[in-house]
Parts: C-alpha cells; structure tokens; sequence
C-alpha cells in the first residue's frame, strides 16, 4: 500500500511537458517583443520631437533676427531671382551718421538644405558674417521675403518675411509681417 501512493507521487512530479515548455516561450517571447517595440516608439518619438524643435527654433531666430533688422531698415531691396543668394538687402542711416548695410544670403548646406546668413557693415567697412539659422528650405514658395508695395518705397509698407526648416523629417514654418519705421 504505501509502494502505490510513492509511485503516485512520482507520476505526478515528472516535470514540464515539451508542450508547456513552447509555451512559455512563446509568451516571453511576445512580451520581450513588445516591451522592444515600445522602446523603439519612444526614442522614435523623442527622435521627432526634437527634430521638430529644432525646426521651431531655427524658424524664430531668423524672424527674430529680420524682423529687427527690418524694424530699423530705411531702404529694403528684396531678391525676386532665386537663382542669386540675397535674399533681402536693408540699409539705413543711424542718428550718429553712420551708414548701416545689412545683407540676408542663403548659403548650401548638406542634402539640398540652405542656411540663412546676415552679413553686417558699417560705413562700408569689412562686413561681418553670421549664420542665423540653418535648414531653411530655399524653394521661393517656403522661404521669400515680399514686400506689399511694388517698390518696397510707400508709405503703407509691410513686409512679410516666410522661413520654413526642415529638420529629420520635421517641418515648420513661419510667416513675420513687419511694419518698417517710416522715412
């Protein structure tokens, strides 16, 4: 009698069946596999996201940057022919006599991109060079800088200054209307 309940006891510890072992496998394969994919999402994700603010900064530091320069600007010549680099010409007369020429250009950068640089004189002197901001898209329908009246000489003057980045996929665009200082 207690030969029969030891073999009962054997019978019932034999262990995992091939079965239940695929299983298992199974299941922790399918839980690896999602807990990678949702790693994956989230850096994807961050990836995007910081595209898209660097887009966003480079789009307000070149509004920034025109949108003063214009707000100071007694002469703008804006470029109609895409196929020169200006982009936009300001110059004016400070109140100590000094002449100030201000020249917005849009260098090649990598993949097709442009960055929009600001070349600084005074009274004619060597001109200092910055970039302002970098991805800017160079197609006339993304990037222009239209002033309202045909001549950008009238007293109604407003000029709409349009900067659109793309950065890894991210886009932004920007449309500044300005209201240069009269005279």
């Amino acid at each position: 009698m207690a030969f029969g309940r030891l073999r009962a006891v054997q019978r019932d510890q034999r262990g995992l069946t091939l079965v239940e072992l695929l299983i298992a496998i199974m299941l922790a394969g399918a839980i690896t596999s999602g807990i990678t994919m949702t790693i994956f999402q989230v850096f994807n994700m961050n990836s995007r996201t910081s595209n898209h603010m660097i887009a966003i900064r480079q789009v307000q530091h070149a509004g920034k940057q025109v949108s003063e320069d214009l707000l100071q600007a007694q002469y703008i010549d804006t470029e109609d022919d895409p196929a020169t680099p200006e982009l936009l010409t300001l110059t004016w007369t400070d109140w100590d006599d000094a002449q100030y020429e201000i020249d917005y250009t849009l260098e090649d950068m990598a993949g097709g991109l442009k960055k929009l640089q600001r070349s600084h004189s005074v009274d004619g002197g060597e001109p200092t060079v910055t970039s302002v901001a970098e991805y800017i898209d160079p197609d006339p329908e993304e990037t222009s800088c239209v002033c309202s009246c045909d001549d950008c000489d009238c007293d109604a003057l407003v000029v709409t200054f349009t900067v659109t980045a793309n950065v890894g996929g991210q886009s932004e665009t920007r449309v500044y209307e300005v209201t240069p200082r009269p005279g």
